[in-house]
């Protein structure tokens, strides 16, 4: 079973963008996690540029118990706080940590109209698919 997810955060620098998320549901679920990809191409330390996401959940922290309300819970959590000591994209985690004003420019600027960084586009995020290859 695979069914998509638009999150839209309403706090923190990631406010204002849509982001899709699918979600790819196993046979063997609850006791395997969902895979869960983002569509949306997404500057942030925790989600890498094919639309891999790092959480926990997902990985080695999945129990039986969660829900898939657990798991979006989870990637709203990500946009609210982003985790740069776990980073799927070192860039954007490193300009976390090391440039935070610079970090949440970037952010800013590829939600709301799209921009480059480090050679990268990243179109504005709108809740569509965009810029991965599927």
């Amino acid at each position: 079973m695979s069914f998509d997810v638009v999150l839209t955060p309403d706090e923190g620098m990631y406010r204002g963008g849509a982001f899709l998320f699918t979600f790819t549901v196993p046979p063997t679920y609850p006791h395997d996690p969902p895979k869960v990809k983002c569509l949306t191409k997404v500057y942030h330390p925790n989600i890498d540029l094919e639309g891999n996401v790092c959480l926990n959940i997902l990985r080695e922290d999945w129990k039986p118990v969660l829900t898939i309300s657990s798991l979006i819970y989870g990637l709203n959590f990500l946009f609210l706080a982003p985790n740069p000591d776990d980073p799927l994209n070192k860039e954007a985690a490193e300009a976390m940590q090391n440039a935070p004003s610079t970090f949440a420019r970037h952010v800013s600027v590829t939600i709301t109209r799209g921009g480059t960084i480090g050679g990268e586009y990243f179109p504005p995020a709108r809740g569509t698919a965009s810029g991965h290859h599927l």
